[in-house]
């Protein structure tokens, strides 16, 4: 098999990032854009020896599996992969990565798999978008999201997965650069002004977040700027991030406020949080209620236990532990996010809990080797790259009762899973929740009890 050739395929599988799966005389072929159950024709733009990638030209006949994506550039842009699937097979695909996942990295056995929860409404559900700001081939000022494995800019007008106030946003955002000749960062020749726009809306609020990143120190006629964003209902807070180093990282350490509040508002259940621009929120709000309620329900708190909530970010999940709980300790990097978890507690009235600025890695042996506290359920929520081996043997060195891990890489978690079971705990429920539809990401949270 050879780079361009033409061959006809038909689609037997999708591998996690999406990627329809075909092998033509026993030679692997990964073709972004197809489904199971498609036969298409396809151009190789990548041959190794054992497989290669290939570009779908046309389909010559359509799977049974196959809807028409809603998005007119959803080929394009890197962030949904799985609009050409139906829903319902979204969800049976995302079940399945899961159980592989956890058998075949983790050796899981025998635990219950439950159906993974699915949303009402798969669309416009996020909370939150980050709009990178640059040109297009022509010169023209355009925003949108990278196309998948680029920083190439695909314009957009409307995401689907979005609120609809965003494009309001961005327009006034890119006529406000035009009319004062504000230039768009290149990642290239790391200059220009404008990185990246920021939005977030609070679900139950309606409040509004606006941060401009920048590669500077200040926002040129910030005020005329904020003047106009200010004046779209829902709008109360605009600030910008100064980010002047040569990185992937969106956001920077420091923030500078231009109009209304540091922050925004919203609640989960009864429990209101803040939200700054550094905070780490769930991006689906519907979800998230239901992915907590679960984690409590697996947390089987009864009112007299202590309990360690390892990355708890601004206290989401610490806030609703403590409801239920004796103790609740939180751990979070974030410096930001644990000044916010603290107003949090204070704005909600909950007393019964703790927090601690550091790695959880550091911070939780260091606590445990000092109190020699009994803690009786464990729950943790660690970043893509799962948890440190470190905090792991801590958690088994405590000896709780149940561990609760909610994680939104099935891979680490299984990875991690492995380890405890190995070290006397048992997985016993899975349970999946749709957090990211139309796209190959899945949320998971674990039920986890000592031997």
């Amino acid at each position: 098999m050879n780079k361009n050739d033409i061959v006809t395929v038909a689609i037997i599988d999708i591998n996690q990032d999406g990627e329809g799966i075909g092998k033509v005389d026993g030679y692997t072929l990964f073709i972004k854009d197809t489904v199971i159950g498609d036969i298409a024709k396809v151009k190789i733009i990548k041959a190794k020896k054992n497989y290669g990638y290939g570009k779908l030209v046309g389909l010559i006949t359509p799977s049974e599996k196959r809807v028409q994506p809603r998005c007119q550039i959803a080929s394009q842009c890197g962030g949904c992969q799985l609009q050409a699937y139906s829903y319902k097979e979204q969800l049976i695909f995302k079940e399945n990565k899961v159980k592989n996942n956890l058998g075949r990295i983790g050796k899981v056995k025998d635990c219950e798999y439950r159906p993974i929860i699915a949303m009402e409404d798969p669309w416009h559900y996020r909370n939150k978008a980050q709009f990178p700001v640059g040109k297009d081939k022509e010169g023209n000022l355009i925003t949108g999201f990278y196309a998948g494995r680029t920083h190439s800019i695909i314009a957009c007008k409307e995401c689907l997965l979005g609120v609809k106030e965003n494009q309001e946003i961005l327009t006034i955002i890119k006529n406000f650069m035009m009319e004062y000749n504000l230039e768009p960062y290149n990642e290239k020749t790391y200059t220009g002004l404008i990185r990246h726009v920021l939005i977030r809306k609070g679900y139950h609020t309606g409040e509004i977040m606006v941060c401009i990143i920048i590669n500077g120190v200040k926002l040129p006629y910030g005020e005329a700027l904020a003047g106009r964003l200010a004046a779209i209902p829902g709008i109360k807070s605009i600030t910008y991030s100064i980010n002047k180093e040569k990185t992937n990282v969106i956001l920077g350490k420091e923030i500078k406020k231009l109009w209304g509040e540091w922050a925004i508002k919203d609640r989960i259940g009864e429990i209101v949080f803040e939200i700054s621009p550094l905070s780490f929120y769930q991006v689906n709000p519907i979800q998230t209620e239901k992915l907590y309620q679960k984690a409590l329900e697996f947390a089987g708190l009864s009112g007299k236990e202590v309990v360690w909530d390892m990355y708890c970010g601004i206290g989401t999940i610490s806030l609703f532990l403590a409801k239920k709980a004796k103790k609740v300790y939180g751990v979070e990097i974030v410096p930001e996010a644990i000044e916010n978890a603290k107003q949090n507690a204070k704005r909600n009235g909950i007393e019964n809990v703790e927090f601690f600025v550091g790695k959880a890695e550091e911070v939780v042996p260091a606590w445990y080797e000092t109190t020699k506290e009994h803690v009786d359920v464990i729950v943790v929520d660690p970043p893509r790259k799962g948890c440190d081996e470190i905090l792991l043997h801590t958690m088994v060195k405590m000896q709780p009762e149940r561990i609760v891990y909610v994680s939104c890489d099935s891979a680490t978690l299984a990875r991690d899973l492995g380890i405890l079971e190995k070290m006397g705990y048992k997985t016993e429920i899975v349970q999946p929740v749709d957090m990211f539809p139309q796209t190959v990401a899945v949320e998971t949270v674990c039920q986890i009890t000592r031997k």
